[in-house]
């Protein structure tokens, strides 16, 4: 971890503007008073389990993936953040300790502000009370989707929407089809509850089937609609 002490104050107020409507100018400059900028390399650890909430972080460039550890040390791929996407409060909220972990998955540049910055500002601030309170029940509505998902779906329909989930986030590539994300075969089995040689074969179906095209890590979707249908039946 690399902190960035040369950037620009207005790009990044800019940048994260969903966070600054609701501030008034005050808390605006208290906010930035507090920011601080960090580059990170592929696979450095944010935060592990059990860990002190310590900052709210901003995703401003690059991908990180939220895990938990499940049974026998196994991780699951809880989500992956998305650039300008705020996390790490929310155990900070409730005085709890972080009951996930965020890695990074490529280069990435965060910015971080002090949880105990953020709380003294909502204590002060009813619009952006608001605003936390919509983005925490986006989250459970999302997190509520995942559960059924990884309980009542077959290994195809998981993978499925896995795939189409990392497109719906992460977007694709300038040839329209190949997913803007290198994951490695365990994580993409990670993400869908699967064993890795499950998903290896899986994949490897969808590609035999005209769904998917595989180059090593690169994953292109050829037919988004049969996709979609694999993903709805289960």
């Amino acid at each position: 971890m690399i902190v960035l002490n040369d950037y620009d104050i207005q790009e990044v107020t800019e940048t994260i503007s969903t966070f600054f409507g609701p501030l008034t100018d005050e808390q605006r400059d208290y906010v930035m008073q507090n920011f601080e900028l960090r580059s990170y390399d592929k696979g450095e650890v944010l935060y592990s389990e059990y860990d002190t909430p310590l900052y709210m972080m901003c995703l401003l460039r690059g991908k990180v993936m939220i895990s938990k550890q499940g049974i026998g040390g196994r991780p699951q791929i809880i989500r992956m953040i998305k650039e300008e996407a705020f996390f790490g409060y929310r155990p900070a909220f409730i005085n709890e300790y972080h009951r996930t972990s965020a890695t990074v998955n490529e280069p990435s540049v965060i910015g971080v502000i002090p949880n105990s910055v953020v709380k003294e500002m909502i204590l002060n601030n009813n619009s952006l009370a608001v605003y936390f309170l919509k983005q925490l029940a986006s989250l459970l509505g999302d997190a509520d989707a995942l559960t059924v998902s990884l309980t009542q779906k077959h290994t195809r329909g998981r993978l499925a929407q896995s795939l189409l989930a990392l497109k719906d986030k992460y977007g694709v590539e300038e040839d329209g089809c190949t997913l803007n994300i290198r994951l490695s075969r365990e994580d993409l089995a990670n993400m869908s509850n699967m064993i890795t040689n499950n998903a290896i074969r899986t994949l490897s179906a969808f590609a035999s089937e005209g769904l998917i095209d595989i180059a090593g890590k690169e994953i292109r979707i050829i037919d988004e609609e049969k996709l979609r249908k694999v993903s709805q039946i289960g």
